[in-house]
């Protein structure tokens, strides 16, 4: 099917029949022509010739595969005309080999989405070395290239793209590929595209596009109900004897935590220097969070303290316990709730222990801003989120003793009643 722009602009589908490929089928070809100048590329797409509409540049029938090949082509389609445009409107004129290397990502490189987006994982990775971000962050960002990469060879046919084609419909796209093609829940979702929109802001700042395409882009982290224990589940864990030894510095760690609301990676990275006596005469933690940077300032209560003695000297460093990888916390953690029998809505993990910190000592009379300061919470809207899970609790509370006064309740609106009549 051909389409004409400002009568110069035409972009046309055909089948390369003289070249078919071993199974018969023919290889879809795109031809630009402008002002009577042609050029042509390959879509990668191809079909067997019997099926294809001469016509009208398209797969004939209804079936599932002509359906998914027409969509491929208008998505070409769409690609070469917008880039057409962004020309027209940024140089003045376009010719058939320039829009040609232009869709197909040729000469224009230097500064291509994915090339940002390697170099600044990689400048990311020699932070991670010195220590100053986190490696599960390091991860999180060349999971994304890679779903980036994926996005663009799936959906446009290409290794790469210029950033000027990083616009708000991409966004959107990318946000269905994720939902759709690799199965993302919401909050993954909106935990995968920080990365991408940390690239376009780069692009912004060094010129490469003028407005961030995220502007018109709108996601935000659902509230999920967060994990915890209660103050007599945490009681039954600190005097458990586990099964097996080896249960035992795990179950310490997160009494720890529960005590203190630091968070797996804060309390790996705990050295006595953060040990500090503070105007009060009481021993305090100092630290600042790896996840924020934001200081998280804990005085310590006596059994934190006693943990911390307990370990003395099985370190050869610095720090202040020997702490296992996430994953083993995590399984003997959850060892442990099956052997005391405790009974949550959501899987206890390690990180449950933070949580049990802020509900636990919120719901003993802790004010709202002293709890932010000690989990070091940016905003204290985070930490409301923790009032908001006594209060559910509460609520719980109630409905498994409301039942009991049902007999009470009927009789009082039954003498309602007769008051009324």
């Amino acid at each position: 099917m051909e389409q004409t722009k400002k009568s110069t602009f035409k972009l046309l589908f055909y089948l390369k029949k003289n070249e078919p490929k071993k199974n018969g089928n023919a290889p879809i070809m795109a031809r630009i022509t402008i002002d009577g100048a042609a050029k042509t590329l390959g879509t990668k797409l191809e079909i067997n010739s019997n099926n294809w509409d001469l016509k009208y540049g398209r797969v004939e029938g209804k079936s599932v595969k002509a359906f998914s090949i027409n969509q491929k082509l208008d998505n070409i389609r769409g690609r070469i005309d917008t880039i057409y445009e962004d020309m027209l409107k940024q140089e003045g004129f376009v010719t058939a080999e320039k829009l040609k290397l232009a869709f197909l990502g040729v000469g224009i490189m230097d500064d291509s989405l994915l090339k940002v987006f390697k170099k600044n994982n990689e400048d990311f990775g020699k932070m991670v070395d010195k220590g100053e971000r986190s490696k599960s962050t390091y991860y999180k960002y060349k999971i994304v290239y890679n779903h980036v990469a994926e996005f663009i060879k799936s959906r446009y046919h290409r290794d790469d793209m210029a950033f000027r084609e990083l616009t708000c419909d991409f966004i959107r796209e990318f946000d269905f590929f994720l939902r759709i093609d690799k199965e993302c829940k919401h909050n993954t979702v909106w935990v995968y595209t920080m990365p991408l929109y940390r690239v376009a802001e780069i692009a912004v700042k060094n010129s490469l596009i003028r407005i961030n395409p995220f502007e018109d882009y709108e996601i935000s982290m659902k509230e999920n109900d967060r994990s915890y224990l209660l103050k007599e589940h945490v009681e039954s864990l600190l005097l458990h004897n586990p099964s097996k030894q080896h249960y035992e510095l795990v179950k310490d760690l997160f009494v720890f935590s529960c005590f203190t609301g630091l968070s797996y990676i804060d309390i790996k990275q705990l050295k006595r220097t953060n040990i500090r006596s503070f105007f009060d005469g009481h021993d305090w933690i100092i630290s600042r969070r790896q996840k924020s940077d934001v200081a998280s300032n804990v005085r310590l209560m006596e059994i934190p303290k006693r943990i911390i003695e307990k370990y003395k000297g099985t370190t050869r460093n610095d720090s202040i316990f020997p702490v296992p990888t996430n994953k083993i916390c995590n399984s003997h953690i959850d060892k442990l709730i099956q052997e005391l029998k405790i009974v949550t809505e959501q899987k206890v993990t390690f990180h449950t222990a933070r949580h049990t910190f802020g509900t636990m000592f919120l719901t003993e009379g802790v004010p709202l801003e002293s709890l932010s300061k000690m989990m070091g919470h940016k905003n204290i809207s985070t930490t409301q989120i923790y009032a908001k899970i006594t209060s559910q609790k509460i609520s719980k509370d109630m409905d498994l003793v409301s039942h009991k006064f049902s007999g009470m309740e009927a009789a009082f609106i039954e003498m309602e009643n007769e008051i009324i009549v």
